[in-house]
């Protein structure tokens, strides 16, 4: 009886130790969890300050210059910045331009970079040299690359001999309604290599036993095209539009260098409007364009990203 009465409270006791055991465990566990996460809160404070700083209040700011009629006053107006913006003959015109320019170029530098790295994909002779004609564009600085564009398109440049040769007439390329295309050729050029690698990338991670399969099955090569490529490139696709849309909002630098603060109608865009309002310290105008541009842009990404989920979701699946 008593050997028992031993036994059972050696257990306890064992059993006692073990409980305090995993409790200290658990303490400590607990103990290191919080260092870690006070340590991540540490080292993140400082981008998260800094976004603080430099991107949610100055958007703020935006949207507060947006509804007052000016700094000094604080009066607020709602939307009679938004009104008198869009009544604006200049930001109308730039307005239109930019989209025309974008529903132009965006869909050419995704479509032809989508076909040059096909072709680079089906190993042609001379690929990398191909490759790499396209992507030098990317380490050329700005300023030489709008002195070559200058020297091609001046009223006695190069196109425009090319044209005589043909029997054409001279055309004054940036100061004619022509002048888009010269922009549009500038955007394609600078844009096409870095997507053309990004789609290159895409293609070589679809994977080899599937389109195998669908050779084995007899599938057409826009077949396999279609419903199966295009099905796997549908997140680089996105990816690359957004992209090509943004770089198609920032195309200002490019023509201020070619043609200055008030170039030709045709290529008067949404930057130009904004610089030059910013220039006549118009703040208000300002923001409510740039509120404006920001809903449209969202817009747009929304709509792209339901297209994609749309078309990828059995590649999700």
């Amino acid at each position: 009886m008593n050997i028992l009465k031993k036994e059972t409270a050696s257990k306890e006791l064992i059993k006692r130790g073990r409980i305090k055991k995993e409790k200290r465990t658990h303490q400590a566990a607990a103990g290191r969890d919080k260092r870690g996460k006070a340590a991540s809160w540490g080292f993140l404070s400082p981008s998260l300050l800094g976004v603080l700083l430099f991107f949610v209040l100055p958007f703020f700011v935006v949207i507060f210059y947006s509804v007052v009629d000016n700094p000094i006053n604080n009066e607020f107006v709602f939307f009679d910045n938004f009104i008198r913006v869009f009544n604006n003959a200049a930001f109308r015109q730039a307005a239109y331009n930019t989209f025309r320019f974008s529903i132009v170029a965006v869909p050419l530098a995704v479509v032809l970079s989508l076909l040059l790295a096909m072709m680079l994909d089906s190993r042609i002779p001379f690929g990398s040299q191909f490759r790499t004609c396209f992507l030098s564009p990317m380490m050329v600085p700005i300023a030489s690359v709008i002195l070559i564009w200058q020297v091609l398109f001046h009223y006695n440049g190069l196109a425009n001999e090319i044209l005589q040769s043909f029997g054409g007439g001279k055309i004054d390329w940036l100061k004619s309604e022509h002048a888009q295309v010269v922009v549009v050729l500038l955007f394609l050029w600078k844009n096409l290599g870095y997507n053309m690698i990004l789609f290159m990338a895409a293609l070589s991670s679809i994977p080899k036993d599937i389109l195998d399969v669908a050779v084995l099955e007899s599938a057409k090569p826009y077949q396999i095209f279609w419903h199966i490529k295009i099905r796997y490139l549908s997140s680089t696709i996105l990816f690359v539009t957004i992209m090509s849309l943004i770089n198609s909002f920032k195309v200002f630098r490019e023509i201020y260098l070619l043609t200055g603060n008030y170039p030709y109608d045709t290529i008067y865009m949404l930057q130009h409007f904004m610089n030059n309002t910013f220039a006549q310290l118009d703040y208000q105008r300002l923001s409510a364009a740039a509120i404006m541009m920001s809903i449209v842009m969202v817009i747009i990404i929304g709509i792209l990203f339901l297209t994609e989920s749309y078309f990828g979701k059995d590649v999700e699946e």
